[in-house]
């Protein structure tokens, strides 16, 4: 399914853009067609990342499968967020068959909808810190059933997230996806630029002015919060740090898994969407993209709540992983081994890339100080 949502999303949204012409709706017809180029380098960018994406993808799933407690809270959340839209539905029908302008529903859409991807965004966090503290716990202790465990793991974990820790996830909801998401792009087009310097230059200030912020604004974040109860902000830092002291930044930043799980939520946000869309083609033609966009907002919150217990699953691997790697090795010795192995590929291409910019650089240096002594007619000693 995961190899499926990387593929299918660009020929879906080039066909959902094709549509839109066919129906002459221009803006969304460029709007989807930006869409489908962006995917579509996107992934030509990172397909050399993407077996080992699926790899900590497929052992992630493999631990939450393991501890079917934790699908019973995603599905807790997933009909807390149906409640939700419920009531919240009731609003946006109001807008939608208001006498109102144009103008003034969308305005009005617009602030509705990003209460919905707030409340998504902190329901989805929550789920998060709770998959996150049980998951490390299980990793620590060498399994559910170890007699180490502590007993009530689950709700403890829940009792915690939506009391002490809550405010931190509400304040992180707001931020982090953003961040990510720039992030994401950032590295995928930086990795295939070339020689061009100019444009090196300007994507390295974007990237390192994203990675100031990664620094304060992470998703690794919530397994402090979980484990140590720490401050949002104070936990971003200390990961962000932990990973950068002993160079697991570096196999973080190869690991493309919340880049993939992000393609298969957006694509569930489109099928609802495209089914909406339909209908309301059907039964009430000037307000479809209404109805369609809306739709695809909130099927991609839902499915988004499925895949944040994978995407916490992930990180919790890592942070276990930075912290002390002999719990991986407990855990699977074979995929400690290949995360070993990545890790060290990785900081050997950083460090040779590394050699060779300061190589480059010296030889500039050179070229601009004999340039230099031949304008002042210097001779010059080789």
């Amino acid at each position: 399914m995961m190899k499926v949502s990387v593929h299918i999303l660009t020929t879906y949204l080039a066909v959902i853009s094709v549509l839109c012409f066919w129906c002459e709706l221009f803006f969304w017809g460029v709007a989807f067609a930006t869409g489908a180029a962006v995917q579509f380098l996107y992934v030509i960018a990172v397909i050399d990342r993407l077996p080992f994406t699926m790899l900590v993808l497929q052992k992630a799933v493999k631990l939450v499968w393991s501890l079917p407690e934790v699908m019973r809270v995603a599905y807790a959340f997933i009909a807390v967020m149906l409640l939700w839209m419920g009531i919240w539905s009731f609003g946006i029908s109001g807008v939608v068959a208001s006498s109102r302008g144009d103008l003034g529903r969308w305005w009005l859409l617009v602030v509705l909808s990003v209460n919905l991807f707030w409340t998504g965004a902190v329901l989805c966090n929550t789920v998060h810190v709770i998959v996150s503290g049980l998951v490390f716990l299980v990793l620590i202790h060498g399994g559910r059933n170890a007699s180490s465990m502590p007993p009530n793991s689950l709700m403890k974990s829940l009792r915690y997230a939506i009391t002490t820790s809550f405010g931190s996830i509400c304040y992180g909801s707001l931020f982090t996806a953003a961040i990510r998401t720039l992030r994401w792009e950032i590295r995928g087009f930086r990795s295939k630029i070339g020689n061009n310097e100019c444009l090196l230059c300007c994507v390295d200030f974007l990237f390192q002015l994203v990675e100031t912020l990664v620094r304060f604004f992470n998703k690794y974040a919530y397994v402090q919060i979980a484990i140590y109860g720490k401050g949002f902000n104070r936990s971003a830092r200390d990961a962000w740090e932990l990973f950068q002291s002993i160079g697991v930044e570096a196999l973080v930043a190869y690991d493309c898994s919340g880049a993939v799980l992000l393609m298969g939520t957006i694509l569930g946000g489109l099928i609802t969407g495209t089914c909406a869309g339909v209908w309301t083609w059907i039964t009430w033609k000037d307000r479809v993209i209404m109805v369609g966009s809306t739709a695809m907002l909130m099927g991609m919150v839902l499915v988004g709540l499925a895949m944040v217990v994978v995407e916490s699953a992930v990180t919790s691997i890592y942070i276990c992983y930075a912290e002390d790697p002999s719990l991986i090795r407990r855990w699977d010795h074979q995929f400690f081994n290949q995360m070993s192995e990545t890790l060290h590929q990785r900081l050997q291409h950083r460090s040779s890339r590394a050699r060779e910019v300061l190589t480059h650089n010296q030889l500039d240096s050179r070229m601009q100080d004999t340039f230099h002594l031949r304008q002042l007619d210097v001779p010059i000693q080789i």
